[in-house]
């Protein structure tokens, strides 16, 4: 289905060619229809599959008829990084319009804020922290709200935020269109899904299995040479874009150091970088200034590159849910792309859940020409490294084995930033 075909006012054209747009994806052809005739919607699709597109061309329609310079349409998000990628997704969309929007969010100064919500931006893509600050101090007019969307809301109640989304809905007219996007639904999404959504048509696009447009395979190490076999990787890997995901700020620190070192061209995003380090360190690597980013889970749910060719997972994420979005950074519309991770004999559970989700084994695999039995170092005074030797987190205590119950949640949740 071409996007001629539903019927949008011909204004929206022009964004829609200019953004490269010919064939809905499913979840296109499916949600906006429906979005357009007004429906609630709640939605679930694998990330990488148009969803973005599916909710604003539908809010660009509606807003294109009636009235101008006031907020109509909010679209309430967990991060920063994902609230700039939907904006972008605005911005170009909207191309032959005179449709304005606006991001709020912290981490960055309130003042520019504050005046796009006084020159009433017709769409704000906020995250709920700061933006139930400025509303608690009368900065935002919501009273002509005529479309509210929740996007990634289990992140959201990953994140501790969905009290505060609770607070912004109870603010809003109650007469709106909402539209409720989620991979998965544990409880309190549910129940919040019931309670703020009327008759919603629900559009599911299989989120259960991670996109097939990706090729998986483990690559078996001993904790002590994982730094080593990251660098062999490369140095065999076509590495224009690559995005390598770590468990903690300081593990995705030290192994961009490691890359960096080793001749690449590399940034890192994780929660220690300033708001404007981080829209640098995406710009590079966006634009192709860096071609590795290292990362924490901060970029799993947002970093929109379509031309990212290999994840590769430094450390097996917790959950099933967050390997599935890790991975769904590659291999978007309808391209292929590769997804490596490193394991360990602490990641056995893991990869039991993982094959039992695809339905098959995954595909152990070894560099030829790497010692493998190379020693560790030697442990010393401080804190049992050896001198200069990359902090190994896998000697904590291991984690709680993870049961098919925890699919869907995690189980770590990130600290709420505000």
């Amino acid at each position: 289905m071409n996007f001629e075909q539903f019927n949008l006012d011909s204004r929206l054209m022009v964004g829609i060619k200019k953004a490269g747009y010919d064939t809905a994806t499913p979840i296109q052809e499916a949600a906006i229809p429906a979005a357009v005739r007004g429906r609630d919607i709640i939605g679930t699709a694998q990330t990488g599959t148009g969803k973005t597109a599916a909710f604003i061309l539908p809010i660009l329609n509606r807003l294109l008829e009636g009235q101008r310079n006031v907020t109509r349409a909010l679209i309430v998000t967990p991060t920063r990084e994902l609230a700039e990628q939907i904006h972008d997704v605005v911005k170009a969309l909207s191309a032959g319009t005179r449709l304005r929007s606006a991001t709020i969010y912290g981490g960055v100064g309130p003042a520019p804020q504050v005046k796009a919500l006084r020159d009433g931006a017709e769409i704000l893509i906020v995250c709920p922290g700061r933006f139930l600050d400025l509303v608690n101090q009368g900065h935002a007019r919501l009273n002509k709200i005529e479309v509210l969307v929740l996007d990634e809301a289990d992140r959201m109640f990953d994140m501790g935020f969905l009290p505060d989304v609770k607070r912004i809905i109870k603010a809003l007219p109650v007469e709106r269109q909402t539209m409720l996007f989620s991979a998965t639904f544990p409880g309190e999404v549910e129940f919040l899904a019931s309670s703020t959504l009327k008759n919603p048509q629900k559009i599911a696009m299989g989120i259960s299995r991670p996109a097939h447009t990706v090729t998986h395979a483990l690559y078996p190490v001993p904790p002590h040479l994982k730094s080593q076999l990251l660098l062999a990787l490369l140095k065999k890997t076509d590495t224009n874009s690559v995005l390598i995901f770590a468990r903690t700020k300081y593990r995705a620190q030290k192994v961009a150091q490691q890359i960096e070192r080793a001749g690449h061209k590399v940034t890192s995003l994780h929660g220690d970088r300033s708001q404007g380090q981080r829209q640098s360190a995406l710009k590079g690597f966006k634009d192709g200034t860096h071609q590795i980013m290292v990362a924490t889970d901060i970029a799993a749910r947002g970093l929109d590159v379509e031309s990212i060719s290999h994840v590769i997972n430094y450390d097996m994420p917790d959950t099933a849910d967050a390997y599935i979005h890790r991975i769904g950074r590659t291999g978007r519309a309808q391209r292929t792309g590769d997804a490596f991770t490193l394991v360990t004999h602490e990641d056995n559970d893991m990869i039991k859940i993982l094959e039992r989700i695809m339905g098959s084994p995954l595909k152990r695999e070894t560099l030829e020409d790497f010692d493998y039995t190379a020693p560790a170092p030697p442990k010393t005074d401080h804190g049992g490294r050896g001198r200069g030797a990359p902090r190994d987190d896998s000697r904590r205590p291991p984690r709680p084995a993870p049961t098919p119950k925890s699919y869907g949640r995690n189980r770590l949740a990130p600290r709420k930033s505000r």
